[in-house]
């Protein structure tokens, strides 16, 4: 068994103990918690996404509608649909 320092083929980070890796980026972290949140407690999809964009956009107030709406599909899609691991494209931020 690899150590948890060790990294998958691709870069990707190891799971550990069944969790999914950790997400580095706050603002990436903070859409794909709340997404999952939402729609744990019966928010319908759209809806959850909206809310979502507009949190990426309170992080990034620089930030096109557009340019929000992408990332946050990139990250659901990534971390939630696909639940695959690995870095997303995304912002430079923390």
């Amino acid at each position: 068994m690899p150590p948890e320092t060790d990294r998958l083929p691709g870069g990707a980070p190891p799971v550990t103990n069944g969790a999914p890796p950790i997400i580095t980026r706050s603002c990436e972290r903070a859409v794909v918690t709340a997404y999952r949140e939402l729609r744990e407690c019966g928010t319908l999809d759209m809806q959850a996404f909206h809310a979502c964009t507009t949190l990426y956009r309170i992080h990034h107030p620089d930030a096109s509608i557009s340019e929000a709406r992408r990332l946050v599909a990139e990250w659901i899609d990534h971390h939630v649909v696909r639940q695959a691991a690995g870095q997303t494209p995304g912002c430079d931020c923390d």
